[in-house]
């Protein structure tokens, strides 16, 4: 008997969950232009000047009934993510929700091009990143940086690759994107998907004296292939990330092959660090393709491992990638965690930012 189940839609997606059935080509074309998928033009373009970013202000918002109306949209994906523990939601979904939760519309044509300025990362050469730490506080109903820290993942959270449990220091986040009000109602959106969902606890993380108050990591990728390297947006095969909720959102690629950086659900029982190509397909609980701008995956990551699959490119003989934000979001640390002597609640002195969330 063959199940083919949709896993959770919030709209027509390239989504779908196949345990005892054969994997069902659903994807989408990726942009084979200079040009990224549904976005604007590149900001760096001296001929079409891009407004400057403005903050978030849902107060200024909260008298208007379509406010609300994303609101109610919002928890109505919220109770699929509960019950599915994955969601993927398209971006010509989420960017209106973004729109009515107060963000600026022009904000929608720089966020593509964020990570034009990233540079290289510590450890893997086809990437180049940045990160950011925030406060989701739901308490205060505040969303601050952190001051920043070094980052390191490792085995004991399910993440095998050369650098586990090393310590990596990765360049800052520039002010461009922290004030950005798309950005920031993305941290409110996920904020609302995540406020009052119970998961499986991880070992190490502070779950009582801090229970309203979330560590959001957050990394500007981008995953580069060219002639001589192959991009891989999960060089470690089957992982989790180490936190409670997983947020990855699509934000631009170029030359990338349709078919390429495919994300794949598995169970919890298939092998940590096993290669895509042998995985098991009965532990196998869906797959997803970011193609759109704003298309978001979000996954409960203790009760939920994931892989991905490489960037290809379209015309070998030229570079590819793919640009991504990455949320990573969890407790705060005890003191015995691997990041107990890294992970600071202090706000950020030189780079601040605080934004106001909206709790139900």
């Amino acid at each position: 008997m063959t199940s083919l189940r949709s896993l959770t839609r919030a709209s027509t997606l390239p989504f779908t969950s196949f345990r005892f059935s054969p994997l069902a080509y659903l994807y989408r074309p990726h942009s084979t232009s200079s040009a990224a998928p549904q976005c604007p033009p590149d900001a760096s373009q001296p001929s079409n000047p891009l407004p400057k970013s403005s903050s978030l202000n849902i107060n200024t918002h909260k008298q208007n009934p379509s406010f609300y109306a994303a609101i109610s949209h919002i928890l109505t994906l919220r109770q699929k993510y509960i019950r599915d523990r994955a969601l993927f939601i398209e971006g010509k979904t989420l960017a209106p929700l973004l729109l009515q939760l107060g963000a600026n519309p022009t904000d929608l044509q720089t966020l593509p091009h964020i990570n034009n300025t990233n540079t290289s990362d510590p450890t893997l050469p086809f990437r180049k990143s940045r990160n950011a730490r925030f406060s989701l506080n739901t308490t205060t109903r505040t969303a601050t940086r952190l001051e920043h820290q070094p980052f390191t993942l490792s085995t004991t959270e399910d993440f095998i690759r050369h650098d586990s449990d090393t310590i990596r220091h990765f360049d800052e986040v520039a002010p461009a994107l922290q004030t950005n009000s798309i950005f920031q109602a993305l941290l409110l959106f996920k904020t609302l998907m995540i406020h009052g969902v119970h998961t499986t606890p991880r070992p190490g993380l502070n779950y009582t004296s801090h229970a309203g108050h979330w560590v959001c990591t957050l990394f500007a990728l981008r995953t580069v292939t060219t002639p001589s390297l192959l991009g891989e947006p999960a060089l470690e095969g089957v992982h989790a990330d180490g936190v409670d909720h997983t947020m990855t959102t699509f934000l631009k690629a170029d030359n990338m092959a349709r078919g390429s950086a495919a994300t794949f659900l598995h169970e919890m029982d298939e092998e940590t660090g096993i290669e895509l190509g042998r995985i098991s397909p009965g532990y196998v609980r869906g797959w997803a393709a970011h193609a759109a701008f704003l298309d978001t995956l979000l996954l409960v990551d203790h009760e939920v491992k994931h892989s991905l699959s490489a960037v290809r490119a379209v015309d070998a003989g030229k570079e590819a990638y793919r640009d991504m934000l990455i949320f990573f979001t969890r407790r705060p640390a005890l003191g015995a965690h691997v990041s107990g002597a890294i992970d600071s609640l202090r706000p950020h002195r030189t780079m601040p930012m605080e934004v106001q969330l909206f709790v139900p």
